[in-house]
């Protein structure tokens, strides 16, 4: 008994050392075209972007008589999450008090209503907003999600 257990503890430190000289040497890392293709992908739809982004002028104003309101991809800000439905509802009330010009949304996602504003376009945006109001609400974050846009 007592000279298998050595056997097995023999061969054990022998496959040990086996493997770890295997693995000395160079290691060569070859990169798959596709990882660059989803990079490309991801900068173009500003998801985690990998190239610098132009700087912006500002905001053409566009003519909403003229114009249709379509979803894009962008951001929101959440100021509320939690199960209580008419908590919700007053948070949103509270917000258009003070921001009336902005846009407010409730969703809910068993067991959570969630109220979450603005249609931000890019992120920085979205976090600049979401800083000007973390001193007023609790629980801010940034979401990417479908938002509307007049063009």
């Amino acid at each position: 008994m007592l000279y298998s257990k050595g056997l097995i503890l023999f061969s054990a430190i022998c496959l040990i050392c086996i493997q770890a000289k295997g693995q000395e040497g160079n290691v060569e890392v070859k990169q798959d075209s596709l990882i660059t293709l989803l990079q490309n992908f991801r900068a173009a739809n500003e998801i985690n972007p990998t190239t610098a982004r132009l700087i912006s002028l500002g905001t053409k104003t566009v003519d909403k008589t003229r114009a249709s309101r379509v979803k894009r991809k962008g951001f929101r800000v959440q100021v509320y999450s939690g199960s209580n439905r008419s908590e919700a509802y007053s948070m949103q009330a509270r917000f258009k008090n003070q921001y009336s010009d902005m846009d407010t949304y409730i969703t809910y996602s068993s067991p959570n209503y969630r109220v979450k504003v603005g249609d931000f376009r890019s992120r920085s945006q979205a976090n600049e907003f979401m800083n000007t109001i973390r001193s007023q609400y609790k629980s801010v974050f940034v979401f990417q999600e479908d938002i509307w846009v007049w063009e």
